[in-house]
């Protein structure tokens, strides 16, 4: 699997689980840490969408209309597990190596 495909899957499902957190019990008890996750899932949502944007300038367009379709996998994948405790930790991480992953596409 390409680094692109991991990059969109990881910032898609990354965004999304914060998107699906509504509820204070599945937020971090910090203040900080809450704001610190929202500004993240909001940076990884913006980079999916200019992921999106430089596949299709760089890429076939296959590529990403196939990770587009991968993102939304993944997505309806997170919305069927129901929510998790784990939730905040794991969107952290994917919100992260999405970025990291992103940056390498980008830069290569």
């Amino acid at each position: 699997m390409s680094t692109y495909f991991m990059a969109t899957m990881l910032l898609s499902g990354g965004s999304f689980i914060r998107s699906r957190s509504a509820a204070p019990e599945m937020r971090p008890a910090s203040a900080a840490s809450d704001m610190v996750w929202g500004i993240l899932a909001r940076l990884s949502l913006l980079s999916w969408i200019g992921l999106m944007i430089f596949g299709f300038v760089y890429f076939h367009w296959s590529q990403p209309v196939a990770a587009v379709m991968a993102s939304l996998a993944v997505n309806a994948l997170i919305a069927a597990r129901g929510p998790r405790r784990t939730w905040p930790m794991l969107s952290y991480l994917f919100c992260t190596a999405g970025l990291a992953a992103g940056a390498v596409v980008v830069l290569r």
